[in-house]
């Protein structure tokens, strides 16, 4: 623990040298941990989701990592595995949640293990995890309504307990997000795509959707695969999961929040209005731009009023009359959306960076909400335009 304690010292050092500026991030009213500093648990800090956390939060003024856990790095350097983070933290990773490990507690953690690995994880060991501990989970374990309530298994001696999640796009739920216990944090495709629809759901305005999209190779994860080798991206693309993506449930179920004559879900058989996404995987390592077509007779200029209006009080999404490009959002919390009409017909364009706005960044946004900080808290990054 060595490590951990040098780089505590040294960002309680850095916090009071910027008191004056972090006296302005908070919310009246709203505790933070104890210290005043958020104390976080990151598990499954050795993949992408789980680096992008670690950048953020050592450089985050109200955030303290007190452990990331990760059973096949226990014991090395974090930046052993992240190596771009040596000289910026000493911390270890740790094998946290064995059964010989030290104290679990936290203010939050974040889940960062792949899909279908939270509820496990949470059977495993969410007896071990204080009631007051908030979760912020960024697999698609708990996005559905079907899924959003989730209780632990009543075996031998343990008792019942309920973690209900609120669906976590600020730019939908942010009332909801400031007063949850656990977050589902969106996918990322889908806080691209719905952050382009909203506005317009929001009016009742969505009828057939056509979309596509095309992402980066880090959306597919840290593990090898044939398509992610940079011998197979590299100047090729290619469609998949055509009209079947896994994030078309929590878009639908979104949209339907906003025009309930919209389906709340995938009909299967291709009938009925509805999202008709068909995703692309590019060659370049991260980022999502998405492209939405749809029949509506409103003007250019009435709509774009109408998406100026809706975004006017969420800071990280921007509205731009000239053309967008991926380039604009990419290492940073943005999205950025483009209108363009011809005739009755209307195409939405939206830019993320699907790391940041589609996972971690928009992770630390609602954590910053749960605690009653500015979301904007540590996630003023710099972009990449050039």
């Amino acid at each position: 623990m060595k490590g951990f304690h040098f780089w505590r010292n040294h960002l309680q050092r850095k916090t009071m040298a910027e008191s004056s500026i972090n006296s302005t991030n908070r919310r009246i009213g709203t505790p933070l941990g104890a210290g005043g500093y958020i104390k976080i648990g990151i598990v499954g800090g050795a993949g992408y989701t789980g680096g992008e956390l670690i950048r953020l939060l050592i450089n985050h003024p109200n955030a303290e990592i007190v452990f990331i856990d990760s059973k096949s790095n226990a014991g090395n350097y974090v930046y052993a595995v992240h190596q771009d983070l040596m000289g910026e933290t000493e911390l270890r990773f740790e094998n946290i949640f064995s059964p010989h490990s030290g104290d679990t507690s936290a203010d939050v953690i974040f889940l960062c293990t792949g899909h279908g690995e939270a509820k496990k994880f949470l059977e495993a060991h969410l007896q071990h995890i204080k009631e007051e501990t908030k979760i912020i989970d960024l697999s698609n374990d708990f996005r559905l309504s079907k899924d959003a309530s989730y209780q632990l298994p009543v075996t031998g001696n343990r008792q019942q307990v309920t973690r209900n999640f609120v669906y976590g796009l600020p730019e939908l739920n942010k009332e909801q997000i400031k007063s949850a216990q656990n977050i589902a944090n969106p996918g990322c495709f889908a806080t691209a795509i719905q952050l382009g629809l909203l506005p317009l759901a929001h009016a009742g305005l969505l009828k057939d959707v056509y979309t596509t999209g095309i992402t980066g190779s880090t959306g597919a994860g840290q593990s090898l695969s044939a398509t992610s080798h940079f011998s197979w991206r590299a100047n090729n693309i290619q469609a998949y999961k055509t009209l079947t993506h896994q994030h078309l449930g929590e878009i639908y179920q979104s949209l339907n929040q906003l025009q309930n004559d919209f389906p709340n879900a995938p009909s299967g058989d291709g009938g009925g209005s509805g999202v008709r996404f068909v995703p692309w995987r590019g060659d370049f390592t991260r980022g999502i731009f998405i492209s939405s077509t749809l029949h509506c007779e409103k003007s250019i200029e009435e709509l774009t009023a109408l998406y100026k209006e809706y975004y006017k009080d969420h800071p990280f999404t921007t509205v731009s009359d000239a053309p967008i490009f991926l380039k604009q959002v990419v290492n940073t919390n943005k999205c950025v959306i483009q209108l363009e009409k011809e005739g009755n017909t209307l195409v939405v364009h939206s830019a993320i960076d699907n790391l940041l706005k589609g996972a971690s960044g928009q992770a630390v946004q609602n954590m910053n909400l749960m605690f009653g900080l500015e979301e904007t808290v540590g996630l003023r990054l710099k972009g990449s335009s050039q």
